[in-house]
C-alpha cells in the first residue's frame, strides 16, 4: 500500500500580511510620535518625506531624473502663503491652489522636457527650475529675498484650529498619509506597471503599443502636484515661503534623500528624508559644517548600501528567504 504525504499548510506570515503589519505599526508610531518628540520637527520630516516620495515616483518608477523639482515645491509654497495671508483663503483652499499650480507647472515642464532622455532631460528641468528661481526673486508678490513671512495657520475646514501644535501635526500627518496612499495605489496599478516597463526597457514598451510619452507626462504631472502639496504644507507649518524653497540645492537635497533611503522603494524616501532632516537639525546646534558631514555620510551609505538603506534591506532579505 502506498502512502501519500500531504503537504502541511504554511503558517508563516505572507508578504501582504507583513506589509499590512508594517504599515499599521508605522501609523501607530506616527500617531504617538508628537507625545515623544517635538511636533514641529516631526512636521518637517513629514513634509520632506512627501516631497521625496513624490520625486521617487518619477525617478524610481518611471526612470526620469529631474533636477528641477524645487520649482514645484517652492512655487506651491509661495502660492499657499500668498493666498492664505494676502487673500485670506482658508488653509485647505490655499493647499488646493498650491497643488493645482504645481501640477500645471509640471504639465508645462513635462511638455517641454519629456521627449528628451537621460542627462538632457535632467538639464532641461534644471534650466526651467532656474527660470522659476529668478522669477521668484523678481516678482513683487514673493517679496524677493525676504519671502512671505507671518503666514497665518488659520482654521482647517472651519473646525480645526491649526494654531494648536497637535492639531497642526495631525493635519500634516493626514496630508502625508493621503499623498503616500495615492503613490502606493499608483505604483500598484496597471499604470504603475507600465511605468516600470518604461523604466526597464522603453523601446520594448513602445513595441507593445504603449504611448510612453503620455505615461511619462502623467507621471511627471502627478509627481509635480504631490511635490507642490508638500511645499504648500511646509509653508503653512513654518509660516514662511522663501527663496530657499526654489533653489537648485533643494532639488539636490531631495535627490539625496531618495538615494539614501532607496530609489524605487516606497518606504525608502521616507527613511531618507527622516535621516537628512534629523542630521540637519542635530548638526545645526554644533560647529560642524552641515553639508560636509551629510556629504560624507552620503558617500559612506552609497558605498555600503548601493541600493539605499531600505533597498539594501529588501534585497538582502530576499536573498536570505529560502524558496518553497
Amino acid at each position: 500500500m502506498t502512502m501519500q504525504t500531504q503537504a502541511l499548510p504554511r503558517t508563516g506570515m505572507g508578504t501582504g500580511s507583513r506589509k499590512a503589519l508594517l504599515l499599521g505599526g508605522g501609523l501607530l508610531l506616527a500617531l504617538a510620535a508628537p507625545f515623544l518628540l517635538y511636533p514641529v520637527f516631526l512636521m518637517k520630516v513629514l513634509c520632506f518625506a512627501l516631497f521625496a516620495c513624490a520625486f521617487n515616483l518619477l525617478i524610481g518608477f518611471a526612470g526620469l531624473l529631474s533636477f528641477g523639482h524645487a520649482a514645484f515645491f517652492g512655487s506651491a509654497a509661495y502660492i499657499a502663503a500668498h493666498t492664505v495671508k494676502v487673500w485670506n483663503w482658508a488653509p485647505e483652499f490655499g493647499l488646493i491652489a498650491a497643488t493645482a499650480v504645481a501640477g500645471l507647472m509640471g504639465l508645462v515642464f513635462g511638455l517641454i522636457a519629456i521627449r528628451r532622455q537621460g542627462i538632457y532631460f535632467a538639464m532641461i528641468t534644471l534650466a526651467l527650475s532656474q527660470m522659476v528661481f529668478f522669477l521668484a526673486l523678481q516678482l513683487p508678490f514673493t517679496h524677493g529675498e525676504d519671502g512671505i513671512q507671518g503666514v497665518p495657520h488659520g482654521t482647517l475646514f472651519g473646525l480645526f484650529d491649526l494654531n494648536q501644535p497637535l492639531t497642526m501635526y495631525y493635519a500634516v500627518l493626514a496630508i502625508f498619509v493621503g499623498g503616500f496612499a495615492l503613490i502606493w495605489r499608483t505604483v500598484h496599478s496597471p499604470f504603475g506597471q507600465v511605468l516600470k516597463a518604461i523604466r526597464e526597457n522603453e523601446p520594448r514598451a513602445v513595441s507593445l503599443g504603449y504611448r510612453t510619452d503620455r505615461y511619462k507626462l502623467v507621471a511627471f504631472v502627478l509627481s509635480a502636484s504631490l511635490a507642490g502639496l508638500a511645499g504648500g504644507t511646509k509653508a503653512l507649518v513654518f509660516q514662511l515661503a522663501s527663496l530657499t524653497d526654489v533653489t537648485w540645492q533643494m532639488s539636490g537635497e531631495v535627490v539625496l534623500m531618495t538615494l539614501l533611503g532607496g530609489m524605487g522603494t516606497l518606504f525608502g524616501p521616507v527613511i531618507g528624508a527622516a535621516l537628512v532632516v534629523t542630521l540637519e537639525s542635530y548638526l545645526a546646534s554644533t560647529s560642524l559644517p552641515v553639508p560636509v558631514v551629510i556629504g560624507c555620510i552620503f558617500v559612506v551609505c552609497v558605498l555600503v548600501f548601493r541600493r539605499g538603506i531600505v533597498g539594501e534591506i529588501v534585497a538582502r532579505s530576499g536573498r536570505g528567504r529560502k524558496p518553497s
